[in-house]
């Protein structure tokens, strides 16, 4: 059985629902029922039953929203650190894996002291996912984070403060 829209010259569309079979090699249609007067939203319930689908009332019975993340204050702070090299220019041209953990969570620190200034223990928190205040740590993909390698990360950045200032003075 399918749902068939057949037009009426002048008039709206007959709204037909059928059944097709196969006789002597030819396809032969049966009109089971003319749906025309029914509302458009039970025609397309009942199309999406006919498909194997289901059909609900509301779209609040099939979608249930467990979290929403906070996004767009996070795209615009990460995407204008990168127009201005930020990220480049935190690792420098010798880099390890280590530097570049590293330079993700200074990254995600800056970000987060423009998105929402709190303390180094907030920022692991807001960026931890089950206590996550926006979609920082997704976007920039840091996994867990712990409080002790918020530390090691400053530590990072200090020793690499001359590196930084003298690329900073030649722009």
């Amino acid at each position: 059985m399918y749902i068939e829209s057949v037009p009426n010259r002048q008039s709206p569309p007959a709204v037909l629902l059928r059944e097709s079979r196969r006789v002597d090699g030819k396809i032969k249609k049966r009109t089971v029922a003319n749906l025309s007067d029914w509302p458009e939203h039970l025609v397309e319930g009942l199309r999406t039953l006919l498909k194997g689908g289901v059909a609900v009332e509301r779209a609040e019975q099939a979608l249930t929203i467990a979290r929403s993340l906070p996004h767009g204050h996070v795209a615009a702070v990460l995407g204008t650190a990168e127009r201005l090299g930020l990220p480049k220019l935190l690792l420098g041209r010798r880099s390890r894996p280590a530097d570049q953990r590293s330079r993700d969570l200074v990254l995600a620190m800056i970000a987060q002291r423009i998105i929402q200034p709190c303390s180094k223990l907030a920022t692991v928190r807001a960026l931890n996912a089950q206590t996550a205040a926006s979609s920082l740590n997704g976007r920039l993909g840091l996994g867990e984070v712990r409080e002790h390698e918020i530390y090691a990360a400053l530590d990072w950045l200090v020793a690499r403060q001359p590196h930084i200032e003298t690329a900073l003075a030649n722009r």
